[in-house]
């Protein structure tokens, strides 16, 4: 059986390990190795020391490579790929163009660490992005959907004409994985992903990675990862992959009940509005349709008020309030409370997790309508 003809739930349990022979485990453990034996020519060694390789990291670099169709690089968090991302590619005097309506911290780095070496940082909407003179634009980091407001942009338009200005598109795809979404083979030059999320999916570990076709791009970006040292655990990067090779199956839940939750906040008469993608009167639906495998398992909702939005998760038992998503349990925040997205003031975002839908409705419902 040739890879391409597996399916993603055979892909994600096998990718990256090896046929074990006979008596040996097929799930390895991590190794704790900060030093290798290194003897003669270096280039003739595998690992040579800790910071620059590791088997473990082969593993799981292997896996995604399998499943994002490009060379991959770990991280230690999500950040710290981003970090990677927008450090490697641009150079004084370039411009990078950010989302305004996507995650607070991409923006908070470039202008807080770029902007002050001679790299210019300009941002736009997600809806504005098509719209948008990419000539002298270096480097274009999105999200899509974006975060919390869950709006989509054609990411194999948007690599087109960003293409034609000779710049680079990276897109992070924290909130659908390789699984949801294939933004490589979509047209963008680099893809990143918090591997915190739903990739790993139960709430233990922070990490994060990078793959790209381009293999000047990934030497960079792996050259900047051997030199600043930032590198993840053995331990973290083992959990991730064991965390993998459940993903299919927890999307499976986690999507589903996250269409039935949508479409029951739809006609609620507390909420104002919602988004989800899967919802065929949403902005995002059309573009959504064509480019994702699913439409996600986050749901953005408004209460209108600070008060609502607080009674809300106050009220409700099985949701925990939390500042992540994407694990197997369902969490929500008001996102206005950090006072970078701007957003409602009763905005509520909801990643939805693997519990019984008939639980998440009665609690949701419950929690809605106590007063």
């Amino acid at each position: 059986m040739t890879d391409k003809s597996k399916r993603p739930a055979t892909k994600l349990i096998h990718a990256g390990l090896a046929k074990p022979k006979n008596g040996e485990a097929f799930m390895s453990g991590p190794s704790f190795a900060s030093t290798f034996h290194l003897s003669g020519d270096i280039d003739n060694a595998n690992y040579q020391y800790g910071r620059f390789h590791n088997p473990t990291w082969t593993a799981l670099e292997t896996a995604l490579e399998e499943l994002d169709g490009g060379k991959s690089l770990v991280f230690p968090s999500g950040m710290a790929a981003v970090a990677a991302v927008l450090t490697s590619c641009v150079e004084q005097g370039d411009t990078i163009l950010l989302q305004n309506d996507g995650y607070y911290a991409t923006r908070a780095y470039a202008e807080e660490f770029l902007s002050k070496f001679g790299v210019t940082v300009i941002t736009c909407s997600t809806k504005q992005l098509l719209e948008q003179d990419f000539n002298d634009i270096t480097l274009t980091f999105i999200e899509t959907p974006s975060n919390p407001l869950l709006d989509v942009v054609d990411i194999r338009l948007l690599a087109k004409k960003i293409h034609a200005c000779n710049g680079i598109l990276a897109i992070d795809n924290t909130t659908l994985t390789p699984l949801g979404q294939q933004p490589l083979a979509l047209g963008a030059d680099i893809v990143m992903c918090s591997g915190t999320k739903a990739l790993n999916g139960h709430s233990d570990v922070l990490f994060g990675y990078v793959a790209s076709k381009n293999e000047q791009m990934i030497e960079k970006i792996q050259q900047w990862r051997k030199l600043a040292g930032n590198i993840p655990g053995p331990m973290e990067t083992w959990l991730v992959h064991r965390g993998l090779t459940s993903l299919d199956m927890r999307l499976e839940r986690m999507t589903a009940n996250a269409q039935v939750i949508a479409e029951y906040l739809l006609n609620h008469s507390a909420v104002k509005e919602v988004r989800y993608p899967g919802l065929v009167n949403d902005p995002s639906y059309k573009t959504a349709s064509e480019q994702q495998s699913n439409f996600g398992f986050i749901i953005s909702f408004d209460l209108v008020t600070q008060a609502n939005a607080h009674q809300f998760l106050a009220n409700a038992d099985l949701i925990f309030e939390a500042t992540s998503f994407g694990g197997m349990h369902t969490m929500a925040e008001r996102r206005a409370r950090w006072g970078t997205d701007d957003v409602s003031p009763g905005l509520i975002r909801l990643s939805v997790g693997c519990e019984s839908i008939d639980d998440l409705i009665a609690d949701i419902e419950s929690a809605l309508n106590q007063k």
